[in-house]
């Protein structure tokens, strides 16, 4: 199935139905009355979490959404029957944008979260809501209001416990390929991986986590060079990140200064991405001679200042990578139980999360303002002129 984590679809609520006028007419009864009921409301249309789901593409070959219109009202009181609500199901960590104003409507993080996304329209009132003892025979009523229509973007950012992070070709895919059932492409050379990929890594019954690999980034990922824009934001779902490190680079680049390349492009795209906790993990030993292995990767972890926790492995032999994910899988228990047992604990981290993605909102909002801009600016080179052509006959 292709992967597809950003759509666009237009949604159209129900309009309300009209109130009715009718006067009643019964054998017997010299003198009827108003008797116009009213109308149904429209139909409204949510988004429903569903964990079943793991890309939009079914929202590029459906864009247009719209509820049931609410009936028209009918005479002895009888009200229209209201509009079926409408409701569309998006994967498990959907951002829902409106197309107009860039303004952030919801966000679906849980499994069966409802979202209103536009609501259907009033009820018209029947001609029995206006009699009075000064008019018997009102010809008044009111009609159903138009459904609320929007133009949304949706954008998904996958589910994951630990993210992979690093320049392309570092070994990510290999990396998750060696831990877990998922199988993406793997090749010798850079952006082998166009679409995020997750893989379930189990350690025993009911132990398991999800790791996501997303495409590698390169410098100026955080302004929308190479995939990174796009995919950055597919961290921000994560708790932990693996820093994946390639010690001996096809291209004879220095590892160290790709490393910290990749650890601006962090910051630069949301500081609070930065402060998540991050693993360095040097992959591709096996490719250095073994007796200068040890010296290589103290060599970076000197240059680099790093104090957190470092991992040494060979992802294409599964060397190393064992402990590499018992550690992750004890991090994380005890990171739950942690915030299960501390509320300040729990309270970080969701200020966390919730800043994270404000972050990264904020750069969505900023690269869809940037494309309105140039899509402006070529309109505004157009005018009635560009048609104005000299025809010159030759004989």
């Amino acid at each position: 199935m292709q992967f597809v984590d950003e759509a666009s679809i237009i949604v159209e609520a129900g309009n309300g139905g009209n109130g009715c006028l009718s006067f009643r007419r019964e054998k017997y009864v010299p003198k009827g009355g108003p008797d116009g009921g009213d109308g149904g409301h429209g139909g409204s249309v949510y988004l429903i979490g569903d964990d079943a789901l793991n890309t939009l593409i079914d929202f590029r070959y459906q864009r247009f959404y719209k509820a049931q219109n609410g009936q028209p009202g009918m005479g002895r009181q009888m009200s229209g029957r209201a509009g079926e609500d409408l409701h569309i199901k998006v994967p498990v960590g959907t951002t829902v944008i409106d197309e107009e104003t860039l303004e952030v409507i919801a966000d679906v993080t849980e499994i069966g979260q409802v979202v209103l996304v536009a609501q259907g329209g009033r009820r018209g009132l029947g001609n029995i809501h206006f009699k009075s003892s000064t008019n018997r025979a009102p010809r008044r009523t009111t009609p159903g209001t138009a459904g609320e229509r929007r133009n949304l973007r949706l954008e998904m950012k996958v589910m994951a416990d630990v993210g992979l992070l690093g320049m392309p070709n570092a070994g990510k895919s290999t990396l998750i390929r060696a831990v877990s059932a998922a199988k993406p492409k793997v090749a010798n050379y850079p952006f082998t991986t166009l679409v995020p990929n997750l893989g379930v890594v189990k350690l025993g019954m009911h132990e398991h986590f999800v790791m996501a690999d997303v495409p590698g980034l390169i410098e100026g990922a955080s302004e929308g060079a190479g995939l990174g824009l796009r995919f950055l934001k597919h961290l921000t779902r994560t708790r932990l990140l693996f820093h994946v490190v390639d010690v001996a680079p096809f291209d004879e680049s220095d590892p160290v200064e790709v490393a910290e390349a990749i650890i601006h492009e962090l910051g630069e795209f949301s500081p609070a991405l930065a402060e998540l906790p991050r693993w360095l993990v040097l992959n591709k030993l096996d490719l250095l001679p073994a007796e200068e292995r040890e010296a290589k990767a103290d060599e970076i972890v000197r240059r680099l200042g790093w104090e957190g926790p470092v991992f040494r492995i060979s992802a294409i032999s599964a060397d190393g990578t064992d402990a590499l994910v018992q550690a992750a899988h004890r991090w994380l228990t005890e990171q739950r139980q942690l915030e299960n047992e501390d509320e300040e604990a729990a309270e970080r981290a969701r200020e966390m999360r919730a800043r994270m993605e404000d972050e990264a909102v904020a750069r969505t909002e900023a690269r869809l303002g940037r494309r309105r801009k140039k899509v402006d600016e070529d309109d505004d080179d157009f005018d009635d002129d560009d048609y104005d052509v000299e025809v010159e006959y030759a004989p």
